[in-house]
């Protein structure tokens, strides 16, 4: 087995999870409920590579070695999105390494279960079809939140993909999970030399291409590596992932997390109340007589939205951010 570098992608703010989350404090640098940050267990769960390489932008340089001191930090230029930013990756970590293949992780996932197993079929795939690896999680209800993937025959535990579908209406959704999708967990495996080649004729070219990563880096739109690439590769393969996994995007999904009548990260007193998502950073918040609301105290920040509008938190980021107060 070549090298195996884990690469955990931790270079965005989270905006969906405000006021947690804020520009100086991003939500992988939070515990939500656990004895370390999400960067810090995500940097755990790959243990198991030879090597770990954090992608960060400059402003969370700093904190990313006080939360995953054993890992190497890369600074990406400026923020562009997964595809740029897993291209850059993949040429500096190539430079510094040589021959390898990557495990790239998201440093906001939840997951519980034997992941290293699953994460090692992904990389021994990756190498032996010198393909694009991504981990495939069976759904667990029709979600309109991710994005899914149509494996396949299967063959020694991995499948070609027929297709990638990004995130469907709930008719689609259900439809989905009927015919065998999988969630694309965004959990992807590649040699650097496979993910550059396919980078060419994409958005991502200029930083295949250029003679140096940054000049390519400067030149390269912000794209997602879903559209840049994979949904235009016609050699991605999917390993189902048997863990537990849920991608912590926004408050509701921590009702998926936490037992109870209500979710509380936090001190909280509710009567009466029940479907609600409460966190806090120590302030007490007491809930009376509501349901299926997200009530959120950090600092000195206060988020109350209806649960089923969990998403529309990135617009309050978007005014707060005009006003200069994110």
């Amino acid at each position: 087995m070549v090298t195996t570098v884990a690469l955990v992608l931790a270079g965005g703010t989270g905006t969906r999870l405000y006021p947690a989350s804020r520009s100086d404090r991003p939500k992988q640098f939070h515990a939500f409920g656990g004895d370390d940050s999400l960067l810090a267990r995500t940097v755990s769960r790959a243990s198991f590579a030879d090597e770990t390489y954090v992608l960060t932008g400059a402003d969370y340089a700093e904190q990313v070695r006080e939360h995953a001191p054993s890992a190497g930090v890369l600074v990406e230029p400026e923020p562009k999105d997964t595809g740029p930013a897993l291209a850059y990756a993949a040429r500096r970590i190539r430079e510094q390494v040589g021959d390898c293949v990557l495990l790239c992780l998201p440093s906001d996932h939840h997951v519980t279960g034997d992941f290293t197993t699953v994460a090692t079929r992904a990389c021994q795939v990756a190498v032996e079809t010198g393909g694009l690896v991504t981990m495939g999680v069976e759904p667990t209800r029709p979600a309109t939140g991710y994005g899914y993937i149509e494996p396949g025959s299967f063959t020694d535990g991995a499948a070609t993909i027929r297709q990638f579908r990004e995130k469907p209406d709930s008719e689609t959704a259900e439809t989905f999970v009927a015919d065998s999708f999988l969630w694309n967990a965004g959990i992807f495996a590649w040699t650097p030399d496979a993910f550059l080649r396919e980078c060419e004729g994409t958005p991502l070219e200029p930083i295949a291409t250029a003679e140096n990563a940054e000049t390519g880096f400067e030149r390269a739109e912000s794209v997602s590596v879903d559209y840049a690439v994979l949904e235009r590769t016609d050699d991605a393969y999917v390993v189902p992932a048997d863990f537990e996994w849920d991608d912590l995007g926004s408050w509701d999904a921590f009702e998926r997390l936490l037992e109870g009548e209500n979710a509380v990260l936090g001190d909280a007193l509710t009567i009466d109340s029940s479907g609600n998502v409460v966190a806090s950073d120590g302030k007490h918040v007491s809930l009376v007589g509501v349901d299926d609301l997200v009530v959120a105290a950090y600092d000195d920040r206060v988020l109350v939205v209806p649960k089923s509008d969990a998403q529309r938190v990135r617009e309050v980021v978007s005014e707060l951010r005009e006003q200069a107060r994110f």
